[in-house]
């Protein structure tokens, strides 16, 4: 048991289980719009995330959450040198046109944690109430703009409706983790929970979530698809509705976070 444990907290704190999360909503995009499985790419963002999530949090700029993992850290160190190698060996296998999709969202990695405001004291991730923007713009981009964009689609109202669903549904992904690191996020950060409080949270978390089922009859005329994402969305309010800020150790970090990958797996098992 006690193994078992060290795993699941390696798979966490070495951001595997958000690399799958942000790979299931790629995956969940190609199979929305047909399209074929790109496993260059899918991996790519796979590794990516892994790589750039451990750059941010182990780089110094989010220390206060991860305090007690010095123990470990060499070994994640290692596991994040690995994956990037692994990025590099499919980034490599991208053709150039694609590769440039991805230039606006690592920049914006970037200056979240690089220091470029205020006399070089100051990045993105200090900018009141921009954050959660950054991180669900990110994600959006990435799983739902470049995997359509990389097949030649142009932008069009679809693809507009679909990186605005996405980016409403991720930022309702992100609420629970807010609210968990309420304290811990600095002040002058301001975070949504520190600004109108826990319950005023999930009421907007709420409202996004009817704006983001409206928007599903936009994008698919598929009725199963329209139910299984129905399922998700009442799945995450639950959730949402459960987050308290003294909440367990995987209530977000793990079951928040699993739930683009059980979308995912439900899609592909409807689909057998």
């Amino acid at each position: 048991m006690k193994y078992l444990k060290y795993i699941l907290d390696f798979y966490i704190n070495a951001s595997v289980h958000v690399a799958l999360s942000v790979y299931a909503l790629t995956r969940i995009t190609e199979l929305y719009f047909d399209l074929p499985y790109n496993q260059d790419l899918d991996y790519f963002i796979f590794f990516g995330t892994i790589t750039g999530y451990n750059f941010i949090k182990y780089a110094g700029v989010a220390k206060f959450y991860h305090m007690s993992l010095t123990k470990n850290m060499r070994l994640i160190q290692i596991f994040s040198f690995i994956c990037f190698c692994f990025l590099c060996y499919y980034g490599w296998k991208l053709d150039l046109e694609t590769l440039w999709l991805f230039a606006p969202f690592s920049l914006l990695t970037i200056l979240y944690i690089v220091p470029f405001l205020g006399g070089f004291q100051k990045n993105l991730r200090g900018i009141s109430y921009l954050k959660i923007f950054i991180v669900a713009g990110v994600w959006s981009g990435v799983t739902a703009v470049i995997p359509l964009m990389a097949t030649g689609s142009e932008i069009d109202t679809n693809l507009i409706f679909l990186f605005v669903q996405r980016l409403l549904f991720i930022i309702v992904l992100i609420l629970p983790f807010e609210i968990r690191d309420m304290q811990l996020d600095l002040k002058d950060v301001k975070t949504l929970p520190q600004k109108v409080g826990i319950p005023q949270t999930k009421r907007i978390g709420l409202g996004l979530l009817l704006v983001v089922l409206a928007l599903e009859f936009e994008i698919t005329d598929s009725v199963q698809l329209r139910n299984v994402f129905l399922g998700i969305c009442l799945i995450l309010l639950f959730l949402l509705m459960r987050t308290k800020e003294n909440q367990s150790k995987y209530y977000s970090s793990f079951w928040v976070e699993a739930l683009p990958i059980v979308w995912w797996v439900t899609l592909l098992l409807l689909a057998l």
